[in-house]
């Protein structure tokens, strides 16, 4: 099994992932989505809104906040010595007192944890008019994407490797502007393939030139993977990985408890 980083940032990671099959690439994508514990407001104590929006809309809107964290700082509730209680091992508390006129946004919310801010400051939460107040305490806790949508870590997709030929004494110079990826580029008067990685199959190339042939790589991947959490895209992929091999060693141990 191969890996390759095609493009890396700190919120986005591109690489190609070779000799393997479609279901450890989809069982991985899986794993990056919904099975990576993420921090985000689980609870809301609201002390005084006096604004226009339910309670219950602006927890849900607190919610959706992601929460920059160490993972190595908490715990699921379930794994916590308090059993569940609330600790400071398994919660992270945040507050906010503001009275309008002003937009309440994600960065008026302070936390007591200094490891733990949001991602995003600039997340409008409600808008407060003259006298208007609202005050709170929130409990953020981890959580999996597979429960609600605000533990989901990243957005991950993949797709084929494609095997992108040209024959440039017959390939149709037309190719070149008809294909939506600008895979083929005319230098010194022949069709040639610059961008095949960029290629998403759809085929309008072979339909309108004889001299082109595309194919899908049955045993190599493409990733895209965005982290949509306080994680960073590097985060995400790593405890995945270490996730299936958890996952994988589980599974191995109950199955031969059962064979024996």
């Amino acid at each position: 099994m191969n890996f390759r980083i095609l493009e890396k940032s700190d919120r986005k990671l591109t690489f190609v992932l070779e000799g393997t099959d479609a279901a450890f690439a989809n069982a991985l994508r899986r794993t990056m989505t919904n099975e990576i514990p993420v921090l985000a407001i689980e609870y809301v104590d609201m002390e005084e809104n006096t604004s226009g929006l339910f309670d219950e809309v602006i927890a849900h809107r607190l919610g959706l906040i992601p929460l920059v964290f160490d993972p190595k700082s908490y715990k699921l509730k379930d794994d916590c010595k308090c059993n569940g209680k609330g600790c400071s091992n398994c919660e992270a508390i945040l507050t906010l007192e503001k009275t309008g006129p002003c937009t309440v946004r994600s960065g008026d919310i302070a936390s007591q944890d200094a490891g733990v801010a949001v991602l995003e400051t600039e997340i409008p939460i409600v808008e407060l008019l003259e006298g208007v107040r609202l005050k709170f305490s929130a409990t953020a806790q981890l959580g999996f994407g597979r429960d609600h949508a605000k533990w989901k870590a990243s957005i991950a997709g993949y797709r084929h490797t494609p095997v992108v030929k040209v024959s440039p004494d017959k390939a149709d110079e037309k190719i070149v502007d008809a294909c939506p990826t600008h895979v083929f580029e005319k230098k010194d008067g022949k069709v040639k393939v610059v961008n095949e990685q960029q290629c998403i199959l759809c085929m309008r190339c072979v339909e309108l030139s004889d001299g082109v042939r595309v194919e899908a790589h049955e045993n190599s991947f493409a990733f895209d993977v965005e982290s949509i959490s306080g994680l960073n895209a590097q985060q995400v992929l790593l405890m995945a990985l270490a996730t299936v091999k958890d996952m994988a060693q589980e599974f191995a141990e109950e199955a031969k408890k059962a064979i024996k």
